[in-house]
């Protein structure tokens, strides 16, 4: 990141008192530092003004969420903002996959990048900018896991991206370890973990073929929790868990070892008397075997989890997504658009296994907590925020070709996903808040 360029004479005096105001500066502790950082493209001219904590306590952390406690994140509006992302794609410590990387792949608008989510409520309801600090300060001495498709990938990059765009130095900055069965960064300087593991039903499946090579269908087990996840359960003090994507596909859903319903699989034989119109119910199976799952095995051990589900983002593909769909809006809805249909009835089913998982832990005390991280309809009013053409590098570079590939279920990094982690930041707190609170009792 660039530094800030003094522009006065340095006097003697100042050279003397300099050392002074340097021990100052590192043992008093102040209420914030601010510094004007400028992204390193020559289109994004707007300075970014970063606000970080100093010293982050746990009393100033439950203080802050005190303050908004009242704001509901799921329904509001997206208003303009100046101050743009935190990160731009280009540092060291962000990795992310190419495709989503919309900057580097040539996009040329760059209003996407300047907006905020604005949470109903009072004028003093605000979603606080995303502080790698106090987030760091949160998981501590902690294991925190995604688990979903690559629409959950794609969260936790824009995350460890926000942590990587903090002035400290090295050992707090995420760091790729090898790890099977997963993806997986270590942040040395408060012995955190955060994990990826990929697992699109949650449950046992096998993805249908993209080629000739096998079947054009999944096989979900619907039963059966995936043990690709499921098997570091012990090592897990935090999991967001997410679905949906790759379930309105031709799938067979087996039970007790046997098919307990078709979708979208007229002519195969082996699915006779068994065709169901929708994926809905086995979605809710799966979900509720995956919490139950997570719920059985940590009170069985007597050990703390936290559990996430983050609701269902809808895509916005203008015609159908393999059919030459696109998504070409270039600024938010406004608050006219409603979550429905598909959006809707996943959103819901989610929310309702969500209550139905809390009622189940609540046998074992405060060990398992269960919170919802709704996002679909702050996701919903961004058809902007996709890659869209630029998944893949200038794709009008020789012109308008007859067929462009559009990615409209992913989204830019950075973008609109990074809001998802700022809404992260504050379930976190409320739970670290909850905690106190238990403490003190």
């Amino acid at each position: 990141m660039m530094g800030v360029t003094n522009p006065f004479k340095v006097s003697y005096t100042l050279f003397v008192l300099f050392p002074v105001a340097l021990i100052l500066f590192y043992y008093v502790p102040l209420p914030f530092i601010t510094s004007q950082i400028k992204l390193p493209y020559s289109s994004i001219s707007t300075p970014l003004m970063v606000s970080v904590r100093a010293s982050s306590n746990s009393s100033d952390i439950i203080e802050d969420s005190n303050k908004n406690s009242s704001c509901d994140y799921s329904n509001g509006k997206w208003i303009h903002d100046q101050r743009g992302p935190l990160y731009n794609g280009t540092s060291k410590y962000c990795k992310m996959k190419k495709n989503q990387n919309c900057i580097a792949n040539g996009r040329p608008n760059k209003e996407y990048l300047y907006w905020r989510w604005k949470p109903n409520g009072n004028d003093d309801c605000n979603l606080p900018r995303f502080d790698p600090r106090t987030f760091l300060q949160l998981i501590r001495n902690r294991h925190v896991a995604f688990v979903g498709d690559s629409v959950s990938r794609n969260q936790i990059e824009s995350l460890i991206c926000m942590l990587g765009s903090n002035n400290d130095d090295n050992s707090s900055k995420p760091k790729r370890l090898y790890h099977k069965g997963s993806r997986k960064w270590n942040i040395v300087s408060h012995n955190a973990n955060l994990s990826f593991y990929w697992s699109p039903f949650l449950v046992r499946g096998d993805m249908r073929s993209k080629n000739n090579n096998g079947p054009h269908y999944n096989k979900i087990y619907l039963d059966h929790v995936n043990e690709r996840w499921s098997r570091d359960l012990d090592e897990m003090d935090m999991i967001v868990i997410s679905l949906g994507h790759w379930f309105d596909v031709p799938s067979i859903y087996y039970e007790s070892g046997s098919i307990s319903s078709c979708l979208k699989l007229p002519q195969l034989g082996d699915c006779n008397n068994h065709h169901v119109n929708d994926f809905y119910d086995p979605l809710r199976k799966a979900l509720r075997v995956a919490l139950d799952s997570i719920i059985e095995a940590k009170a069985s051990k007597n050990e703390k989890v936290d559990v996430i589900v983050r609701t269902y983002s809808p895509s916005h593909f203008q015609g159908d997504w393999n059919k030459g769909g696109s998504c070409l809006d270039d600024k938010p809805y406004g608050g006219e658009k409603q979550v429905e249909g598909m959006d809707g009835k996943i959103r819901r089913i989610e929310m309702e296994e969500v209550e139905i998982a809390k009622e189940k832990a609540k046998e074992f005390g405060g060990l398992i907590r269960l919170e919802i991280m709704d996002v679909t309809k702050l996701a919903l009013l961004r058809p902007d925020g996709h890659p869209g053409p630029y998944m893949n590098p200038y794709p009008f570079a020789k012109g308008v070709p007859e067929h462009v590939q559009n990615d409209c279920v992913h989204w830019c990094l950075p973008g609109p996903i990074d809001t998802w982690n700022e809404i992260l930041l504050e379930i976190v707190k409320k739970l670290v808040q909850h905690h106190h609170q238990k403490a003190e009792q």
